[in-house]
């Protein structure tokens, strides 16, 4: 009995996130400097609308919530995964700095390469991001994984990456440069199907094959020697692991720009909702990214409209802090 009341209380986190994703995404379609009622909302997200909320809804503001869904879930997986192959709560696609990684590479192939297609980008990104993986691993091992120094070699990435960024757009136009700044803060604006459906795919591919590894992500956790001795294949998990994380998180990147902290609160906030079984935590760590990246997007839409707010900014005004807290928790780990 203990185990359907288990089961029952996942599939209700999981109706209730769900549902929480649908609220957010509804207000991102009906709220805006032009309001729609809901059901002219719902009548055009089926077909059946005016022609000018037809236009708002489905060319503007329903791919844009849709991105951004999709790029936090993206971000929030990544996350998950990190801090389960590397026993490190601190772990995120922002501190090992797959994120500056993969913005890099996307900024690097705007630059270099201005007629190069969207569809594209993603793939950059994921070069980038497993190559700043690859890096930080190398330069923070020493006997081991140390949090603190695994999270200051990847500031130290981070900042590198984008001391580059920077360089590379002095050789751009002024807005070029603008639009590439806002897109870096993390940033939907703008965002059309054109940059929804190479995202899809990253996350189509990269979920179930978590999902399908989740009980390997497990026995990691147990550390090296147990996994070992319960028959895991280690570097071969872990390597598959490492590449869905640094895929879901560069395609993220890519389409959506640099979010961060979503890759750190999303896992934790799951965690405390559902435990750390990873077949309950991978679900509902990307229902609350997802939701986290839509709700800033909406909050910094609304808040000071007409102007708009990055929803990196406004996730980083909370992540931030919550990294501090952490780094003070695990100082004596």
């Amino acid at each position: 009995m203990e185990t359907i009341r288990n089961r029952g209380a996942f599939a209700l986190v999981l109706l209730g996130a769900a549902a929480l994703n649908l609220l957010v995404l509804l207000l991102q379609i009906v709220l805006g400097d032009f309001p729609i009622p809901a059901a002219e909302a719902l009548h055009a997200l089926f077909g059946s609308g005016s022609e000018r909320y037809d236009l708002v809804v489905n060319r503007f503001r329903f791919p844009r919530a849709l991105v951004a869904f999709l790029a936090g879930a993206g971000l929030a997986l990544s996350g998950a995964i990190l801090q389960g192959i590397t026993r490190n709560p601190l772990a995120s696609p922002g501190v090992l700095g797959l994120n500056s990684g993969a913005a890099l590479a996307a900024v690097g192939c705007m630059v270099l390469f201005p007629g190069i297609p969207v569809s594209l980008l993603p793939f950059a990104a994921f070069a980038g991001a497993l190559l700043a993986a690859l890096l930080s691993y190398a330069l923070a091992w020493r006997r081991g994984l140390s949090p603190v120094r695994l999270v200051l070699v990847g500031v130290g990435i981070a900042a590198s990456a984008g001391a580059v960024v920077s360089f590379l757009l002095t050789f751009t136009d002024l807005a070029q440069a603008k639009a590439a700044v806002i897109w870096m803060s993390g940033s939907v604006y703008g965002r059309s199907w054109e940059h929804f459906r190479p995202l899809l795919p990253w996350l189509a591919v990269g979920f179930p094959v978590a999902l399908l590894l989740s009980r390997s992500l497990d026995v990691l956790q147990l550390g090296d020697s147990l996994a070992t001795g319960l028959g895991t294949r280690l570097e071969r998990v872990r390597a598959l692991l490492l590449l869905v994380a640094v895929a879901t998180a560069g395609a993220a990147v890519a389409m959506a720009g640099t979010i961060g902290f979503v890759g750190l609160m999303a896992p934790h906030l799951a965690r405390f909702i559902v435990g750390s079984a990873s077949l309950r935590l991978l679900p509902v760590a990307v229902l609350t990214g997802g939701l986290l990246v839509n709700a800033a997007d909406l909050l910094g839409r609304t808040i000071a409209a007409p102007l708009e707010i990055p929803c990196g900014i406004l996730i980083a005004l909370i992540g931030a802090p919550y990294m501090v807290y952490l780094l003070f928790k695990k100082r004596n780990a």
